[in-house]
């Protein structure tokens, strides 16, 4: 029936909430309420008046009032007025939002940079952790893609955070994200503004980095940079009328970069001691764009069409000096260039139907992906009796065609939703040797490789919500299939491929104690399958005497994690505390290993049996005062790898036995907000990361301490920013390794601290 007056009243005193009435199909959808017990009241002239109690909460957007029955009645309704109120976020334990745009002491950086600052996020060697393990899944606009790497974290450290609106951590993904990464999922969500008209913003970011020496260079090779300049010009825009919406994001990031300047010295079972550094100048040069269409073909359709550009050029300039007897004798010195060009295009179309239940949608999506990695590698292997000039060149194509059906329907006391993705994946890989006077290449593992993949997928899952309990209970069921075709020629391996059928549910239970504190039980079992560069068969010669290689027998990990978290409100605050467990079978980690009669050191990747890591994590956020704020994020676990037994067959067979190893580790990060006068933030971040295990060893303890100040201009539409990561220049990544046949202690004194200062307009 149409004009029915329908009104929104606490449950507790009957006060007025929200009003409205219902259209001509007899709906009505009342928006923007907070959650809590509610009751909804039906009158319309000549009918009598209906009660029906409601319950909304905090996992779901839209809710089934279900249908509901007037009875004729002769009484008559007052005049019904309508009155609305704005929402705020409400925080979910099992996913942490966090907004580039706050995080000042980081502004101008990378989005690897930004990260380092987020709560249950440290970043070691390029790779984001959560929790204490780098298997991450990282998803930007909810999809995974080459640049940020199907199953790893490549090219993180190159996308510019100017284009970032804001990052997602997802501890315990339900069932319908992608099984793969056992400690959790990162996505990071590209700005997108649908203002109606023109506008944009405009940004410009300018610094310098390594301000001075850490550690100067072993003799007679070439300096390390200094004084690096870093240059980040920014361009979005937007446009709406009428029924479309089309926006645009471009990128420009140029960084010079001391990639690394790090001191080993490795000694053999046979007491040979080497010393060595391996000093890395790097230029990077990365251009992005992102544009699309959002057209609403009628109040019940939309289609998103849009596509991304990437485009990033390294240039490496190495020095690897090595000496023998205390500095005395310098017999090799290794010199090389890496010339790498990655291009990426991403072409997406979303279709959506909305159907007369609000939240009751039908979405449709296809996404692909080709990434061209295009590697050229020269370098000069100097050594007393001789000079040798080698070079080699990986050309690899990838291919990823993703399809995607997802469906939601909301219900009195939740929501349900179901789905079906498929993934193809192709690389054809080919690497080129070219051996020059007495080549250290292994000019025979050369040659043609091709990954295929194919993932078809079901998911369903279902969420309910009363005043007291929460359920969210789903499954993900996938057929995996790898096929991995090498040139029949190849020395050591041969085609190999696997392929298995796998559940992979999910569970999360919560007990509301009050309206401000909640107690919830996770469960959920995920995957991390190898990637493409894990199992390639192509020996990489980054170093001259550690060469790191695939392993096409290498399996899927996977993980049983549990989670028991408790949520307190605070007075302008909240405090949050989880235990965690997670138990992998099949662990994937890097093994290194030397061969009789060399003393080169092979890093080959190897499924290591099991492992645990046992954790808590307590974050607790303040706000002292209108001036002040901090959030503090505390995150201690124990790390443990069973003793296992792997065989390499790279580059003659041999066997790798490994004791049991274990450590207790976490971190503690501090980030302080000052708001002050005159459109004035300060931004004080302080990092301690402790000592934890890496394959083979363990790396030692690291602080930093960063620090930004913004000023907001011309009523909020102009913004400039000075900040420093790094501060006190404290950064060094120390490690003890202990291989077969060798050990080693690294210090690596590489760029961390930066100076920057940017500008931004909106218009």
């Amino acid at each position: 029936m149409p004009y029915v007056n329908v009104i929104l009243k606490t449950e507790k005193d009957s006060a007025f909430v929200s009003g409205t009435v219902t259209d001509e199909a007899g709906r009505f959808t009342l928006a923007l309420v907070k959650p809590g017990s509610y009751r909804l009241e039906y009158s319309l002239i000549g009918y009598a008046t209906k009660r029906q109690p409601l319950y909304v909460g905090s996992l779901t957007n839209f809710l089934d009032a279900g249908t509901v029955e007037l009875a004729e009645d002769a009484r008559l309704l007052n005049e019904v007025v309508i009155t609305g109120q704005q929402e705020g976020l409400s925080d979910k334990m099992d996913k942490k939002t966090f907004s580039v745009a706050d995080n000042i002491s980081q502004a101008g950086g990378s989005v690897l940079q930004a990260m380092q600052n987020l709560p249950g996020v440290a970043v070691q060697e390029g790779k984001v952790m959560l929790r204490g393990s780098d298997r991450v899944a990282v998803l930007m606009d909810g999809k995974q893609t080459a640049i940020t790497g199907f199953g790893n974290q490549q090219g993180l450290d190159n996308i510019p955070a100017s284009a970032i609106e804001r990052i997602e951590i997802i501890n315990n993904p339900s069932a319908k994200y992608d099984a793969n990464g056992n400690a959790g999922i990162i996505n990071i969500i590209y700005k997108k503004n649908k203002q109606e008209g023109f506008n944009g913003k405009a940004g410009f970011t300018t610094g310098l980095g390594a301000l001075w020496v850490k550690r100067g260079n072993l003799p007679g090779i070439r300096p390390q940079y200094q004084a690096t300049p870093k240059i980040n010009p920014s361009l979005s825009l937007n446009y709406r009328k009428n029924k479309v919406n089309a926006f645009f994001q471009g990128d420009y990031l140029y960084t010079q970069t001391l990639n690394k300047n790090e001191f080993v010295t490795r000694t053999y079972d046979d007491g040979t001691v080497i010393d060595q550094q391996t000093k890395r100048n790097r230029n990077t040069t990365f251009i992005t764009t992102k544009a699309g269409i959002d057209w609403n073909i009628n109040d019940s359709n939309l289609l998103t069409v849009s596509g991304l550009f990437g485009s990033e050029k390294i240039l490496d300039n190495g020095d690897e000096p090595f000496f023998t007897e205390n500095l005395t004798n310098r017999y090799r010195l290794w010199q090389f260039l890496e010339d790498e060009l990655k291009t990426t295009v991403v072409a997406s179309a979303a279709y959506q139907h909305k159907y007369a239940q609000p939240g009751h949608l039908l979405n449709l999506g296809f996404n692909y992906t080709f990434h061209r990695e295009d590697e050229k590698y020269f370098f000069t292997n100097a050594l007393p009796s001789f000079t040798g000039k080698d070079s080699f060149k990986l050309l690899s194509d990838e291919n990823v065609a993703d399809l995607t059906l997802d469906y939601v329907r909301p219900l009195r006391y939740g929501r349900v939703e179901g789905g079906f993705k498929f993934r193809r994946r192709v690389i054809p890989t080919n690497m080129q040797f070219f051996p020059g006077l007495n080549s250290p290449l292994d000019s025979l593992a050369g040659g043609k490789a091709t990954y295929g993949e194919t993932i078809p997928a079901l998911y369903g899952n279902y969420v309910f919500e009363n005043q007291k309990f929460e359920a969210e209970v789903g499954l993900w069921v996938e057929y995996f299939k790898l096929r991995y075709v090498v040139d029949p020629n190849h020395p050591t391996y041969q085609s190999d491929g696997y392929s298995y059928t796998q559940p992979f549910p999910n569970v999360r239970l919560a007990y509301k104690l009050n309206e401000r504190n909640k107690l919830s039980l996770f469960y959920n079992r995920r995957v991390d399958r190898p990637n493409e560069v894990d199992i390639r068969i192509f020996p990489k010669y980054d170093d001259a005497e550690i060469i790191k290689v695939g392993n096409p027998a290498l399996g899927a990990q996977f993980t049983n994690t549990f989670e028991l978290g408790f949520r307190a409100g605070l007075n302008r605050g909240y405090f949050y505390t989880a235990l965690y467990h997670r138990q992998a079978d099949g662990t994937i980690t890097r093994i290194g290993s030397t061969v009789p009669g060399s003393s080169i050191i092979y890093n080959i990747f190897q499924n290591a049996g099991r492992s645990y890591n046992t954790g808590l994590e307590v974050v607790f956020s303040q706000e002292i005062s209108k001036a002040l704020s901090f959030n503090l994020n505390l995150n201690g676990y124990r790390n443990q790898i069973d003793a296992f037994t792997v065989r390499n067959l790279y580059p003659v067979p041999n066997t790798f036995t490994a004791a049991r190893q274990e450590m207790f580790s976490g971190n503690v990060k501090l980030n302080t907000a000052l708001r002050l006068p005159k459109g004035l933030n300060a931004q004080l971040t302080a990092i301690y990361l402790a000592p934890d295990l890496v394959p083979q060893g363990r790396i030692g303890s690291r602080f930093s301490l960063d620090v930004g100040v913004k000023k907001t201009l011309n009523k909020g539409r102009d913004e400039l920013f000075i900040n420093a990561t790094d501060l006190l220049n404290t950064m060094v990544i120390r490690k003890t390794v202990n291989g077969q046949g060798f050990s080693y202690v690294s210090n690596d004194y590489y760029e961390t601290q930066v100076i920057r200062v940017g500008y931004t307009r909106k218009f």
